[in-house]
């Protein structure tokens, strides 16, 4: 499997939701932008993995992302991904910037976080952010039963 980066777009309506030792936060109504790697062994099944979670909801929560991905108010739109072995995760985050959850996603590095909000669909915003990192990203729109699909 390769590994890489990816960034999953989750939509969302206005909501309240307790993420794990962050405690409860409030998330605004459009989309989130979460950052991550797939360095790992497992590669950029990883993002598979965060879709899979979240159309089954057959799991407990382990990382900050589940509890978003087992909350029926978010559903998974996009993921865009690309193959690399650079550790360019940050550098993404960085690049996304602006409306951010604190402390989110990021509890290995010094990033002020890994998740960002946008109201309207950020896909072209990320698919620039990398191009502009040398990686040739690669999209996949998730189809979402039962639910309105703004994208």
């Amino acid at each position: 499997m390769d590994k890489g980066i990816y960034a999953l777009i989750l939509e969302n309506d206005h909501c309240v939701v307790r993420v794990g030792a962050l405690g409860t936060r409030e998330f605004a109504p459009g989309s989130h932008v979460y950052v991550g790697s797939a360095l790992g062994s497992g590669g950029l099944a990883r993002a598979d993995r965060h879709v899979r979670l979240a159309l089954r909801r057959d799991r407990p929560p382990r990382w900050h992302i589940d509890y978003l991905l087992l909350d029926p108010h978010f559903f998974p739109a996009s993921v865009v991904t690309a193959a690399t072995d650079r550790d360019c995760e940050c550098d993404l985050a960085r690049a996304i910037g602006g409306v951010y959850v604190p402390g989110f996603g990021c509890s290995d590095c010094a990033c002020p976080s890994h998740l960002f909000h946008r109201s309207g669909d950020p896909v072209p915003e990320i698919l620039a952010l990398f191009r502009s990192l040398d990686l040739d990203a690669r999209i996949t729109r998730i189809k979402n039963e039962g639910r309105e699909h703004r994208i």
